[in-house]
């Protein structure tokens, strides 16, 4: 009998061995190094060869972007960028045939003629016209939650750190409401910790400015124009059935651009604005004790109100306000450039969140008098459906680039495997990535296959070209690298990934693509790519020759049209909204080089 149960016993050690096993050719990619013993399998390493191609971008399509560029930008390795933005105007809220004031201008008309008729001329008038654009703030800038930005936090990963020194912490100041890098909040002599009252919540706070490129101490010049472009929504060569695409290398100034309605210079201030509400004189609360109404940073400048006054609320009731459509074609949009008072400045921005704030007067009949009442009525740049994600209104990035210099030139686009590889966002450069042989690799993955490799990880890394950065100066180097497949136009990582609130978490474990630094300065990018190699050598899928940019968010997976010099193809969008440029090791290196050069490496496990 126990010579039967050990013959029992040892048959379903067997075949949960051979369901394993088999398990293992179905999903490899859910063994990892916890789960396989020492014996029978074998853990290694591999390196395989990588041939990488640089290429150059002559333009990308630059309307409907989720973020736009607006200025100049100074590359010590590419050379500079100036960067405009042409933009469509929105009626408020999309709807034409707007009223000023309490009637339509109809009703004002008849008012004239007809005694009987309650309306009256209100006589609208233009006192202010405000043009805001914020600018992008650091999601993350805040490690340890305290409501203090890490760029001003005494300590950015304490939250019991006290940054202004008045013997209460950051994060009991965030609790209280008082100013955590201010010691005197209401600035009555007393410091907060001492303090017994303070009026809590009244303070401009200050935030971390993200994607701003210059010197955010020297003031800019930014000039706001008259666009005379009519921005089409649809294609006629495409009989109206596809979205018209504008190019990077589109200028519309100085022959399409007329009236000028703001040239001045503008200080980058990295607090809040604040406006206090006034007291009601009707209701015994003290309502200008309220908290205030906080505006954050931004591009906050005084448009021409005549323009405003003849081009939107003299048109009340007319043909040219009647719709979205009469109104785009009247009033055809801004044309938005930044040049240089002192420094170079480049800011990217959403203008999805710009408006255009116009505070006008009317008249008003209170009992048996005229009185003046004040509105305000909001046109916008283009907006955002944040239903279907897509973009109401037309925009165009125009970006000019300086010729890249000869040395950089001379090895794009010659279809030899890179010694360097040249990386600028914009309309500037990416690479092609081939790997394993140069015939898409069959043998080599062939081999794998017929060796039943388990892939736990395959990685490529790419060694940033220190010496060729620091000896071109100060540079802004990208944050991270975006590998994608050129024939598919999608990212390498997971889209599943964009939907998950925790995003860059996911893509950090399973993709990463991260610039590492050592004392402050790029080492190299590490890129992830576990998956892909897998669906190559379990499921089949294609050894697709893969594109190689900088991105400026890895959240932005779209992709679209660039000119090359032989052909179009579909370039990613995280590309074309950041300036920045790096330049990395290649494959085709020299001896003294072989410790930078681009490989792929798998770590395998393999069974006796």
């Amino acid at each position: 009998m126990k010579i039967f149960l050990k013959l029992v016993f040892s048959a379903i050690a067997v075949l949960v061995l051979l369901f394993s096993l088999a398990s293992c050719d179905e999903d490899l990619t859910t063994i990892g190094d916890g789960v396989i013993g020492s014996d029978p399998f074998k853990t290694s390493r591999a390196v395989y060869d990588v041939f990488a191609f640089n290429r150059k971008i002559n333009a990308v399509e630059t309307n409907k972007l989720p973020l736009y560029q607006l200025g100049i930008y100074n590359d010590p390795l590419y050379g500079n960028t100036e960067a405009s933005i042409t933009s469509q105007l929105r009626l408020q809220g999309g709807t034409g045939n707007p009223t000023f004031g309490l009637f339509s201008q109809q009703k004002e008309d008849n008012s004239v003629t007809d005694p009987s008729d309650s309306a009256i001329e209100e006589n609208e008038t233009v006192k202010e016209v405000i043009l805001y654009i914020p600018y992008l703030q650091n999601p993350n800038g805040d490690r340890d939650l305290d409501g203090v930005p890490d760029s001003f936090d005494a300590d950015p990963d304490d939250p019991n750190s006290d940054s202004d020194g008045d013997g209460l912490t950051d994060n009991e100041e965030r609790t209280l409401g008082t100013n955590p890098l201010n010691d005197d909040t209401d600035g009555d002599g007393i410091k907060d910790g001492d303090d017994t009252e303070i009026a809590v919540n009244r303070y401009p706070r200050k935030v971390d400015l993200d994607s701003i490129y210059g010197n955010r101490e020297a003031p800019f010049n930014f000039k706001v124009e008259r666009s005379t472009y009519f921005l089409r929504e649809l294609d006629p060569d495409t009989g109206f059935l596809e979205s018209q695409e504008y190019y990077s290398t589109q200028e519309f100034s100085p022959d399409f651009v007329s009236d000028v309605l703001f040239d001045g210079q503008i200080l980058i201030s990295d607090e809040e604005t604040l406006i206090f509400p006034e007291d009601d004189p009707d209701t015994e609360a003290d309502e200008s004790l309220d908290e205030p109404e906080r505006i954050q940073p931004g591009i906050q400048v005084a448009l021409d109100p005549d323009f405003f006054q003849q081009n939107i609320l003299d048109k009340e009731g007319q043909s040219e306000l009647l719709s979205q459509a009469n109104f785009s074609d009247f009033l055809r949009g801004l044309h938005l450039s930044v040049s240089s008072a002192t420094d170079d400045m480049l800011l990217i921005l959403d203008i999805t969140d710009a408006t255009i704030t116009i505070t006008y007067e009317y008249d008003k009949q209170q009992d048996d008098e005229i009185i003046k009442e004040e509105a305000e009525y909001q046109l916008t740049l283009i907006s955002r459906d944040l239903s279907f994600g897509t973009i109401n209104g037309n925009s165009v990035n125009t970006l000019i680039n300086a010729p890249f210099p000869p040395e950089i030139t001379d090895d794009i686009d010659t279809n030899q495997n890179a010694e360097r590889l040249y990386l600028k966002g914009g309309s500037g450069s990416y690479a092609e990535i081939g790997l394993f042989e140069e015939n898409n690799g069959e043998d080599i993955i062939n081999q794998i296959k017929t060796k039943k490799w388990i892939i736990n990880e395959a990685n490529l890394i790419f060694y940033v070209d220190r010496e060729a950065l620091d000896m071109a100066g100060i540079i802004n180097e990208p944050p991270t690298l975006y590998l994608f497949n050129t024939e598919t136009s999608r990212p390498i990582y997971d889209l599943s990934v964009i939907s998950d609130p925790a995003i860059g978490n996911r893509i950090k474990i399973n993709y990463d693509g991260s610039l590492e630094k050592d004392n402050n300065k790029g080492v190299r990018y590490k890129l992830k790519i576990t998956n892909y190699i897998n669906d190559i050598i379990i499921r089949d899928s294609t050894n697709a020759t893969l594109g190689l940019s900088v991105s400026a968010d890895l959240a932005i997976s779209a992709s679209k049209n660039a000119v090359l010099d032989m052909k179009e193809t579909d370039l990613p969008v995280g590309a074309t909204i950041t300036p920045l440029g790096t330049v990395l090791y290649g494959s085709n290196v020299t001896m003294a080089e072989e410790d930078m050069q681009l490989k792929l490496e798998i770590f395998y496990t393999e069974t006796n």
